[in-house]
């Protein structure tokens, strides 16, 4: 049963007609439903690519420094450009290991590369493309 379940991954927000206008516009969700009455600012859900996430107003901020959403993409540097027309900051890319290089915001590693920035609301997500060219 547990095997065909399907998944939502909950992302923590603290406005949620910023958070909705940046994962709508920004990054091309579709909203499925929205929080009514008391709910209507503290949830909703969108559909980003196969994944459905909630967006979940929290009292009190997360704190960490791992991104927990990933968008697996097949050509990292066309997803970063497109995700900086649309006005995404990214983070400064920084080396991993001593056989990775940086270019721009990726870090390009053996095994795969990585972008990182943070939606409307300061949540880390990351960009990773599997074993891209070196």
């Amino acid at each position: 049963m547990w095997a065909k379940a399907d998944m939502a991954t909950l992302i923590t927000i603290k406005d949620m007609k910023r958070a909705l206008k940046f994962y709508t516009k920004v990054l091309g969700a579709k909203l499925l439903y929205r929080g009514t009455g008391e709910m209507k600012e503290s949830w909703a859900a969108i559909r980003l690519g196969k994944e459905v996430l909630w967006l979940i107003g929290a009292p009190t901020p997360e704190k960490r420094k791992l991104a927990y959403q990933a968008f697996l993409v097949s050509d990292i540097r066309k997803a970063v450009d497109e995700l900086k027309r649309q006005g995404v900051k990214f983070e400064k890319g920084e080396r991993g290991s001593p056989g990775s290089r940086v270019e721009g915001p990726i870090n390009f590693e053996s095994f795969g590369a990585s972008a990182f920035f943070k939606d409307s609301e300061g949540n880390l997500l990351m960009v990773w493309q599997n074993v891209p060219p070196m």
